[in-house]
Order: C-alpha cells, then structure tokens, then sequence
C-alpha cells in the first residue's frame, strides 16, 4: 500500500506534467499535418491537413501556457513539495524575483524557450501565407524536440529523455524525512534564489536573450523551406524581416546580459570573454553574417548559397550554445555555466544537434546543384563582393571564439591522439582582445567604405576622394585620442582609426547622400551604433585601474583558492579587507 503524504498538493504538478504530455504529442500531430499539407500542395487535399496542423500547433500552444501557468503557481504559491519550488525560490524572496526563479533552472530555461517559439509560431500562422504549410512544419517540428526537454521519461534505468519541473521533492532526493508522512512540516522554506541572479537585469534578461534564441528559429524555419519548396524570391521578404528582429533582439539580450555581469559578478566588467558570453555571441555575428548576404542576393541574384548556410548554422550554433552551458562540459571555465543538474543533457543535445544538422545537410546537398547562380565573379569594386569580405570575416571572427570556446569539449580527444596537455588561456581577456580587434577593424572599416559603393559596378575616383577625406579627419582625431588616452599598442591605435572611421564615414552618407531621411536610413544608423559601441570598448576596456586596493596588508598570506603565491598576493592587494561592526 503506497503511504499518505500530509499537506501536498499534488494537483498542481499533475496538471503541468498533463500539459507537457500534451504539447509534445500535439506538436508532433501539428509537424506531421503540415507536412502531409506540403506535399498535398496543387493536389487537392492540402486544405484538411492545414486545418489539422493549425489545430494541432494552437492546441500545442495552450499546452505550452498550461505548463507556464502550473509551474508559476507552484512557486509563487511556495509549494515545497516540488523539487524545482524548493531548489530555486524560498518564501522571502520579492514578488519580481519569483520570475527569475522560474527560469534560474534548467527545465524553466527551456520552457521559457517553448513559449516563445509558441507565441512566434502563433503569429505565423497569420503571416506566413504561402509559406505556412512548410516554415510550420519546421516549428512544430523544432517544438516537438525542444519539448523532450521536459518530458521527464526514463527508457530504462540509465536512460532519461528530459527532466520534469513537476517532480517532487520526495522523488527527487533520498532523505530519512520522507519516510514520515507530514515530512512537509519540517520543510520550512526552499533553497532560494542565487543572491547573483537577485538583480533586476535578471529579471528582463533572459526573457529578451531566448526571445532573440527563438527568432532565430524563423530565418532558418524560411531556408528549410525554401530548400524544400525550391522556391527561392518570395522568401527574402519574410526572411529579412524575421532575422533583423532577431538580429536586434538577440544583440539586445546579449548586452542586457553584460549590463548584469558589470554589476553583480566580478569577474573583469561588462565582457570577460567569459564561455556563456561566448556561446551567445557566435550566433549573433552569424545571423549579422546572414543578414547582409540576403541583402547581397536581394539586390544581384548571389550569395545565395551562403545565406541559407548561415541561417542553418545560426540556429545550429544556438543548439550548440546549450550544449555548452547547460551539460556541465563548460563547470571548470565558466563563472555562470550550469554544471550538475546539466549532466543529463549531454547526449540528449547531440542528439539533438545531430538529428537538426541532418536536416539541414539532407536540404542543402539535395537541393545544392539545383538552386539558381549568377555567371561570373563579383567586381572587386562592387558594394555586393566587399559586403562578402564584411561576412567572411564575421564568420572568421565567430569560429575562432567557437573554437576556443569549446576547447574543453575536444582538449580530451586532443590529449588523447597527440599525448599533449591543451589548457585554456590564463588571461581570456587579452588573449581574444588581441586577436578579435583585428575582425573589428576589417568589418567597421567595410562598414563605412560599402555605402559609397554600389551593386554590380562603380565610378571609383569620386569615392576614392570622399574615402581619403574621411580617413585625413579619421587619423587627426586618432591622434588626439591616442595621445589623450595614452593608447600605446599599435593594434587599438589601428582600432582607434577604424571607429573614427566608421562614425565620420556613415555620418557623411547619411546627411549628403541618404540627405538625412532617418527611414531610409537603417543601414547607416545601425552603423553608427556599432561604431559607438565600438568607442565604448576601447575607452572603458583600454585602461583600467584597480580602485579597490588593500593596503592593510592583513590578507597577503590568506589562500584565495589561487594556484600560485603570486596570485594569491594580487588577489589580497585588489580587494579591500572591510573590518565587522
């Protein structure tokens, strides 16, 4: 006979768990529909299979709020017999941080993610038009595998498909206390909020960086299907539209991100190189990538090919991001990756990953040889071939941040082939600086130098004299700055250059070209935000001075878990010793 357990709530978590069941099987039934509605497509029956599919993805997008609305009212409601209530919130907390509670762990980062991919596929339904039994396809499809995550399922003892946010606590740890009935009684409060995560850039943050995390489900969800449909002109449309709002909103989430790390971690200011920061910039500067090549084909016919491409491998490298931080493989490098409750991940996201690269490897070389291609090379003095260049080297930039990035992930077969040790960089910070600058210059160079270019072909010698003008202004006020700043390494003194003239030069387009008509004006506003951005690196990264010096001396011999005397020293000296009372 199963004992009573006084006090639970069980109703609650048997909902939640009710709507996880049914949002993955109604995303399944809604993926196969529109599949069957595609390839109905001309023959008659495609009307039936798209009333299915769109009940299929509505039904699975109220299951989606069900799990949302069950989880939420189990941790506002301070119910502590669910493992996830108790690991991630406690009674005390403010109302506002209930919410970063809700997606501080694993399962509720991921549902996070369901929403949004729900309420995106929501608002396709009504905007796709001809599209819609192909890109839902996708969604659905994507939803279905996304929502495995927290199924919560074991295929045998060892094998576990998801992990549930409903699973109670007496289930989930092996205590003494649940042999007693009213073991609730002694359950006082949860484990509460990590004090980092009680910060309101918390609060918006991740809400902002999945919202751009989903997005990128839409250009790639339009490449899929424009390789399936082997229609590639009515696509650019929806496709440019979806992936500047995603461009925006992931760069946003991701700046948000660094607004916190400034002010609760301190582990070197607003980027640190840090892995999680790592594996949510590398998508962002592909899908930039993206976005220019489709304006390149949108305008000559080329570039094609290398537009889906990077479409496909943004959403890959999105995959690939929560592998890294949420397996655990990322523990011993990264101040915010998760580590052990990440561990059951591991092969469920190559999986994963696997199962979505043979999509897209199955789509591009199936359709490679069929897809429309211009004759010819590009001039070299045309607007298309140097925004190629910019591209080129974005991607550059992306695989050498991926590449280190990911060292822990393949030091181990590196070790195990050549039988020598790998270790990260001791100081991430320079190390990628010194390297990166480089990309940042060649792009905010291009950024400045392509608007005065045209498509095809272009009159060089009145260019040639506006370039020369603006890089004289440029290298003036380098000077000066290098001077006032005492910038003194021949690589952000060039960088220094480049974001003088990146400023000046989109500037000038805007207000004699584009005659300062801010709506046809995206590409030079956006440019001159970059360049902003860009100045805002160098004067806040380029000098920095420790403020918080000890001079006590008390600390010098104390061990702060560094490997070496002389960092544990720096360590004593950098940090003020505050005296109780």
């Amino acid at each position: 006979m199963d004992q009573q357990y006084i006090g639970e709530h069980l109703l609650p978590g048997q909902l939640g768990h009710f709507f996880v069941i049914l949002s993955f099987v109604a995303s399944l039934f809604a993926a196969f529909s529109y599949f069957m509605a595609a390839r109905q497509e001309g023959l008659g029956g495609e009307t039936g299979w798209k009333r299915l599919g769109r009940i299929g993805f509505v039904l699975h997008a109220i299951s989606v709020a069900g799990i949302f609305i069950s989880l939420y009212y189990i941790i506002s409601h301070h119910l502590f017999e669910y493992h996830y209530a108790w690991q991630h919130s406690s009674r005390g907390l403010a109302t506002k941080y209930l919410l970063s509670c809700f997606w501080e762990g694993s399962e509720g980062s991921f549902l996070l993610w369901l929403i949004w991919h729900a309420v995106l596929g929501i608002i396709l339904l009504f905007k796709s038009g001809l599209w819609e039994n192909r890109v839902m396809t996708v969604v659905a499809l994507v939803q279905a595998i996304l929502g495995t995550m927290l199924l919560g399922i074991y295929l045998s003892p060892e094998i576990k498909v998801g992990s549930t946010p409903f699973n109670l606590l007496r289930n989930a740890m092996d205590a003494p206390i649940f042999s007693q009935p009213n073991y609730l009684e002694f359950i006082k409060d949860g484990n509460g909020l990590n004090i980092l995560l009680q910060n309101y850039w918390m609060v918006i943050h991740p809400p902002i960086l999945f919202l751009g995390f989903a997005l990128t489900l839409i250009p790639f969800a339009y490449a899929i299907a424009a390789l399936w449909k082997g229609e590639y002109k009515s696509w650019i449309k929806p496709a440019i539209r979806w992936s500047l709002v995603a461009g925006a909103m992931l760069g946003t989430g991701i700046m948000m991100g660094g607004a916190w790390a400034y002010e609760s971690l301190n582990f070197g200011g607003y980027w640190a190189w840090d892995p999680v920061e790592n594996a949510s910039l590398v998508p962002w500067l592909t899908l930039i990538a993206g976005i220019h090549t489709l304006l390149i084909y949108k305008s000559t016919g080329r570039s094609l090919k290398v537009t889906l491409i990077f479409f496909i491998v943004t959403f890959i490298l999105i995959w690939y991001s929560t592998f890294l931080t949420r397996t655990g493989v990322l523990g011993e490098t990264s101040v915010h990756a998760f580590t052990g409750e990440g561990k059951a991940l591991y092969w469920h996201l190559i999986v994963v990953i696997g199962i979505l690269l043979l999509i897209s490897l199955w789509s591009l070389i199936s359709n490679w040889r069929k897809m429309p291609r211009v004759a010819g090379e590009e001039e070299l003095d045309s607007r298309e071939f140097w925004m190629l260049i910019g591209s080129v080297a974005l991607l550059m930039a992306s695989l050498q941040i991926i590449f280190y990035t990911s060292l822990p992930v393949w030091a181990g077969l590196y070790n195990k082939l050549t039988g020598t040790e790998i270790a990260p960089p001791e100081d991430p910070v320079s190390f990628y600086n010194n390297i990166q600058v480089w990309f940042a210059i060649i792009v905010a160079v291009l950024t400045a130098s392509i608007q005065f270019l045209k498509y095809k072909s272009t009159p060089m010698p009145m260019v040639w004299r506006k370039l020369s003008l603006l890089a004289g202004i440029s290298l003036l006020l380098t000077i000066l700055l290098v001077l006032v700043q005492e910038v003194k390494h021949l690589q952000y003194m060039v960088f220094t250059f480049s974001i003088f003239f990146t400023l000046l030069g989109n500037a000038y387009y805007l207000f004699t070209t584009q005659k300062g008509k801010i709506m046809k004006a995206g590409g030079s506003i956006t440019h001159i935000g970059f360049g902003l951005m860009l100045l805002g690196i160098l004067l806040s990264g380029y000098k920095k001075e420790v403020i918080s010096l000890d001079t006590t001396g008390i600390t010098r011999n104390w061990d702060f878990g560094k490997e070496t005397f002389e960092e544990n020293y720096k360590e004593s000296r950098e940090n003020v010793l505050i005296f109780r009372n």
